[in-house]
């Protein structure tokens, strides 16, 4: 297909948008980023003009990246420093067939023109319109995820603040539920670790979607993370240092022990 890309080789802002770019320098650097896709800009719009791609080539990619995949936003201009949009595009998790891929591709690029997405570009004072690309990755069937600031976002303190729950990062991200929150030090050393009230998890459904489900009551009051999970996010989080520089928002999670980066953006207010 005309403007799709393996994630690695999308290297034009221009073309893929924020996202995508920093996604595939992430992967060209060797982090542990999930395999994926980037549909440029102009294929993201053929889309949403009717000219769906041919959907053997939509199933290749979803069994290349294993059957079920995450889809989301790549605005150009998107994760920047002055404009990071957090929260104000979609993203959709385990979407496991050719048709429902056109759909949240159709639904990722309708959400940068939502009222929402608009005024925000409104308040950053930016007046051109919104160019959508998108990014498909395999899905990480999360055990733990969650959100890392290198610099405390609330107080400016250099230290690195973590935020941690039960199942995918969706479920720290929209507040429902109170995450385990951990503080570190810059060389790595805990500095602080605080138990959240994690009642509820977000799980991947059979059919596609996700869904809340209730939380093993013995786990609800437990620490997500081990010492030894908090090492591997200093690790991780030293090397997008390196790449990136300082000030970063990161989104992670492990999935059977292993950690992979979804997310690497520079904090805003």
């Amino acid at each position: 297909m005309t403007g799709l890309v393996p994630l690695a080789s999308a290297e034009d802002e221009i073309r893929f948008g924020g996202k995508a770019a920093r996604l595939g320098r992430s992967l060209r650097a060797g982090l542990p980023v999930p395999p994926g896709f980037a549909l440029e800009v102009a294929t993201v719009d053929a889309v949403a003009r009717g000219d769906v791609p041919a959907g053997d080539v939509l199933d290749q990619v979803l069994r290349e990246l294993g059957g079920r995949v995450a889809v989301r936003s790549s605005a150009v201009g998107e994760d920047a420093k002055d404009a990071s949009f957090a929260g104000q595009h979609l993203t959709l998790l385990n979407v496991v067939s050719p048709g429902a891929l056109v759909d949240a591709i159709l639904e990722v690029r309708q959400s940068a023109h939502s009222v929402s997405a608009l005024s925000y570009r409104k308040r950053m004072g930016i007046e051109a319109p919104p160019r959508i690309a998108v990014a498909i990755q395999h899905l990480v069937h999360a055990d733990t995820a969650g959100v890392l600031f290198t610099r405390n976002p609330a107080t400016g303190a250099a230290e690195r603040l973590i935020e941690a729950a039960w199942g995918l990062g969706e479920i720290v991200v929209s507040g429902a539920v109170v995450p385990d929150s951990y503080r570190l030090a810059p060389e790595g050393t805990v500095l602080e670790k605080s138990v959240g009230m994690k009642d509820v998890a977000l799980r991947i459904s059979a059919g596609g979607g996700m869904a809340e489900v209730a939380v093993d009551p013995a786990l609800i009051d437990a620490l997500v993370l081990s010492d030894a999970d908090l090492q591997a996010l200093h690790a991780l989080t030293l090397q997008c240092e390196k790449i990136f520089g300082p000030d970063l928002d990161i989104e992670w999670a492990f999935e059977s022990g292993t950690l992979y980066l979804l997310q690497c953006r520079s904090i805003t207010t």
